[in-house]
């Protein structure tokens, strides 16, 4: 069995895949341990869609396209300049894998769209409205968790959400109600290329001990 900081260290973000199927048996498993992720309440608020059906990816993978095509643009114009040539040269792998998933992510193996109810999180007292955060926090653990389980059987995974710009065809392919919400989409297939640790800044970059901007060490 893998250990789990190995796993946590190379699961990354998988964008291109063999042409291998994945089988029912292993996305069920993955589907599983995505079911044991904590949840506000323990509502346990997450629905899971397998896609495998060909004529449904490509449908799919057709409207990610489009919604990539508008997304890929918006994100250049929104981007600040990078800080360093290697930040710079990161972003452009990014991309390029972005992209490729785009022009196929109706060919990976298996779509894994993560659903949830649209839960109202609007809450007030006496003094007035309670900021909770979104109820999307009780389900984007269950996401982790299905792609911990993914790569500990060697299977890739990405979390995705630029498809919601056309959520309602999504919706509409997949026969899905209007009072759920997708709030994921994840492919699922045999990388391309081995696992392996990302490139990340150092954890004691981003860490703060009991004030902002205090280190330790």
């Amino acid at each position: 069995m893998m250990d789990l900081f190995e796993g946590l260290s190379t699961t990354r973000a998988v964008r291109r895949f063999t042409d291998e199927p994945v089988s029912d048996a292993d996305i069920m498993t993955c589907i599983r341990a995505a079911t044991q992720a904590p949840s506000g309440g323990n509502i346990q608020p997450w629905q899971f869609l397998v896609v495998t059906d060909t004529a449904t990816r490509r449908a799919l993978g057709q409207v990610y396209r489009r919604a990539y095509d508008r997304y890929e643009p918006a994100l250049l114009g929104a981007r600040p300049p990078a800080r360093t040539p290697a930040e710079e040269a990161s972003f452009a792998r990014m991309r390029a894998a972005s992209r490729h998933l785009a022009e196929h992510l109706g060919e990976a193996p298996a779509l894994v769209l993560v659903l949830m109810p649209n839960i109202s999180m609007t809450l007030a007292d006496a003094e007035g409205p309670l900021d909770v955060g979104t109820p999307f926090a009780s389900v984007y653990p269950a996401v982790q968790n299905l792609m911990l389980a993914a790569r500990a059987l060697g299977i890739g995974t990405t979390l995705t959400t630029v498809y919601r710009i056309y959520q309602d065809e999504v919706r509409k392919i997949c026969r899905i109600p209007e009072r759920y919400e997708v709030v994921a989409l994840v492919p699922m297939g045999r990388p391309l290329r081995p696992f392996r640790v990302g490139r990340r800044r150092p954890a004691e970059q981003v860490t703060h001990w009991d004030r902002f901007g205090a280190k330790r060490g």
